[in-house]
């Protein structure tokens, strides 16, 4: 009985042996330090950004006043226009009637009604035909220069009027047409049918030189 309690009393001695210096290291070991405390930021704004934010808006503010007044400044009066006078008024009536209507070329060929009526509108009537033809029947009031010769006279067409170029048949007045053209005039037409419709028509025709 006596060795079964010293037993137990060694082992519960031993224990407390133990677990005293365990008991001493805990305590001699270093409290958790505890978090730095976070700065806490102000909410209130600095007064210098503050003024620099006012400063800028008020030198934006003064720029747009100077801009607007500089382009006051630069914009010119207006000029008031004189109403036109009656002579004006009557001078460019009379300019827009001496120009033709028109600039446009002519079509490259015309019917021999519409060269009657280019006749009466004051069209240049040019007959291309030989001498021997024209004193045989032509228009009147027209001009006879032969084919062969009108590359050589030019000069003797009017470059300010339409022009009608007239032959027997239709064929030589294309070909005098195209003469015409490459001289640079730019109003220049064919009748097409010649001498020969033309008569048939009905219209005016005259004979002799």
């Amino acid at each position: 009985m006596s060795s079964k309690k010293h037993a137990k009393h060694s082992h519960s001695y031993s224990g407390q042996r133990h677990s005293a210096p365990q008991a001493a290291q805990k305590a001699a070991s270093p409290a958790p330090k505890a978090p730095p405390a976070q700065p806490q930021l102000s909410r209130r704004p600095a007064p210098a950004l503050l003024y620099g934010g006012i400063a800028c808006v008020l030198a934006l503010v003064a720029l747009g006043v100077l801009v607007l007044t500089q382009n006051n400044a630069a914009a010119p009066a207006p000029v008031a226009t004189p109403a036109p006078t009656v002579a004006a008024a009557e001078d460019a009536a009379d300019a827009a009637r001496a120009v033709p209507a028109s600039f446009a070329p002519l079509s490259p060929e015309i019917s021999v009604q519409q060269a009657a009526a280019m006749r009466e509108q004051g069209a240049f009537i040019l007959d291309v035909r030989e001498p021997d033809e024209w004193e045989a029947v032509h228009i009147p009031d027209a001009t006879l220069i032969p084919l062969g010769a009108l590359a050589q006279r030019v000069a003797d067409v009017p470059r300010d009027r339409d022009i009608v170029v007239v032959c027997r048949s239709g064929n030589r007045s294309r070909t005098g047409r195209d003469i015409l053209l490459q001289a640079g005039f730019p109003r220049v037409t064919s009748m097409a049918g010649g001498m020969n419709q033309w008569r048939d028509a009905g219209f005016p025709t005259a004979s002799g030189r």
